[in-house]
């Protein structure tokens, strides 16, 4: 497949030079180079810019609830465990209003991929802080600056044995596109977090403070991603220099092997028989 058969014809509304560009490139080359054809793709997302991207990719599409992004997501692939089902979420979506289906789905380890753009800014509704949001940070609603400390989805993630962790930056996006590709290939949950500037609401992270800071794991000296406690060290390292590449990888057994759901027939091919939908509803209706 070529990047061209995932090129959808909605108009894309993001701000230009919006960080979220380099996230829908770099996932629709990563879908190229896997070689997954349209019809065998689920793109999901809640509420927010991120969950906008499903609409700019061809492939099968399931828009969401605020937060509520992965439910469906492990339900789809649990009902049709050939397809591969991607959440688009942002830092807001999954680790504010979702921060509960976030780490039970860590836990559960349902073979789904999870890409956060994670610009540490509410940007859909213009600006409020975020979870991940830098202490200090000023906006219309902490008008005197961020007095919390932020949320650590890496760090949580790998203390609850998340079987693929990476952090990614929107800007590299060879690199994240080899995440990607990555994380979808692993068997079981795939956090990708990807540092993506906000250009209109966070004037602080910009792709200029990024770059200044961003390096690559593996890059002049070793990096083992099996290693935990050197996982949980890099994803805690923040500030004058951050960490980006994958962070910490383990094969424990996903939901699917570990419920037996996979020896079973996909619950899509199973034949309903002349049930008729209408009259199921009604029971709930």
């Amino acid at each position: 497949m070529n990047v061209v058969d995932f090129k959808s014809n909605d108009e894309i509304a993001w701000c230009p030079g919006c960080g979220d560009f380099g996230i829908l490139n770099a996932l629709k080359k990563a879908l190229a180079l896997l070689d997954k054809k349209p019809k065998d793709v689920l793109l999901v997302s809640g509420i927010g810019q991120a969950a906008k991207l499903p609409h700019y990719i061809k492939s099968n599409c399931f828009n969401g609830l605020h937060g509520r992004a992965l439910p469906p997501a492990v339900g789809a692939k649990l009902a049709n465990r050939n397809l591969t089902v991607i959440v688009t979420t942002g830092d807001g979506d999954c680790y504010g209003e979702g921060g509960n289906h976030f780490m039970h789905n860590v836990r559960r380890n349902a073979d789904i991929t999870v890409i956060v753009h994670d610009n540490q800014v509410y940007g859909l509704t213009k600006g409020q802080a975020s979870p991940t949001s830098d202490p200090g940070f000023e906006n219309k609603v902490q008008v005197g600056g961020v007095i919390l400390e932020p949320l650590h989805p890496l760090e949580m993630a790998i203390a609850l044995g998340c079987g693929f962790v990476a952090r990614g930056f929107s800007a590299e996006s060879e690199h994240l596109t080899n995440l990607i590709v990555e994380g979808v290939r692993h068997k079981g949950f795939s956090l990708i977090d990807v540092l993506q500037p906000c250009v209109t609401f966070n004037k602080k992270n910009t792709y200029e403070w990024y770059a200044k800071r961003v390096y690559k794991l593996g890059e002049g000296s070793p990096y083992d991603p099996a290693d935990k406690m050197s996982a949980y060290q890099k994803a805690a390292e923040w500030g004058d220099r951050i960490p980006i590449g994958i962070m910490y990888r383990n094969e424990k057994a996903s939901y699917g092997e570990k419920s037996g759901v996979d020896t079973l027939p996909p619950l899509v091919d199973g034949d309903i028989g002349d049930i008729d939908i209408h009259d199921v509803f009604k029971e709930y209706f």
